[in-house]
């Protein structure tokens, strides 16, 4: 089952913080997608963004692995810092940056390959393994993180892209806790996914919480309720409201959240 949300106003200390974003503006060409957003995402919680299609949650995610570098026509300015350090400064290097924040997509994208080489491909290029016994222990304890091990140990030779939609997300979310991250982003992970698979991914949210800050977009507030104990809602490119996933979705401070959360608006 799971846990109860986190519904008690606790002080945060500098050391649960592990996003600080300042004064975050994205623009694509002449359109201004994010605009003065302030955040601190705190580690070891899941959080949520909400908010209606378009409304710039997504764009922010990327923001924090920094993404929309790959993006010709995205400009990003404020600050922005992973454990005290600037992620934009010049001297981080994207690649090393996405091993410590890892993502999920909303479509599962297994690479076409085995569902071995699907894990072992990032501690591969990041030198994370002396050898085939360290690469077998890594692989082992990432499937087992994405609670597929017991699914797959005894076809670790077959196609990743021949696993069901479910089993593929949790293949991704494995793969990317394999280069030991520090952060897991998940933009709309059960989108793609039905009601058993997506409880299933739910679940295993949860657990990562113990070991990771997860940040999570979602269309769905249900979703949000469920597995999130903060939650950000944007509206227009604008953050309106960030707080306690409870206080948000039974006592929100802005009026433009509660016509959300009630459906007025979206």
């Amino acid at each position: 089952m799971m846990k109860d949300n986190v519904d008690a106003k606790v002080g945060v200390n500098a050391m649960d913080v592990k996003f600080t974003a300042k004064d975050v503006q994205v623009y694509y060409g002449d359109n201004h997608a994010i605009k003065d957003v302030s955040v601190d995402i705190l580690d070891k919680t899941v959080t949520a963004f909400i908010g209606p299609s378009g409304c710039g949650k997504s764009t922010f995610l990327r923001c924090l692995n920094r993404m929309n570098d790959t993006i010709p026509i995205a400009r990003v300015e404020g600050d922005i810092r992973l454990d005290g350090e600037d992620i934009n400064a010049p001297q981080v290097d994207p690649v090393q940056l996405r091993a410590k924040v890892g993502m999920v997509f909303q479509k599962p994208n297994p690479f076409p390959k085995s569902i071995y080489d699907n894990i072992a491909y990032g501690p591969r290029i990041h030198g994370l393994a002396k050898n085939k016994a360290d690469l077998d222990e890594i692989v082992e304890k990432s499937l087992r993180r994405g609670a597929i091990w017991d699914e797959v140990k005894d076809r670790l030779d077959a196609p990743g892209t021949g696993l069901s939609g479910g089993q593929q997300q949790r293949l991704c979310i494995a793969r990317a806790v394999a280069t030991e991250p520090e952060v897991l982003l998940m933009d709309e992970p059960c989108s793609a996914l039905d009601p058993i698979a997506t409880a299933q991914v739910e679940e295993l949210i949860d657990e990562l919480r113990q070991d990771y800050s997860v940040v999570i977009v979602t269309h769905s507030m249900q979703q949000a309720a469920r597995v999130s104990q903060k939650t950000a809602f944007f509206h227009l490119g604008n953050l309106v409201e960030y707080d306690d996933t409870t206080n948000i979705f039974t006592n929100p401070q802005d009026t433009r959240t509660e016509s959300y959360i009630t459906g007025r608006i979206g």
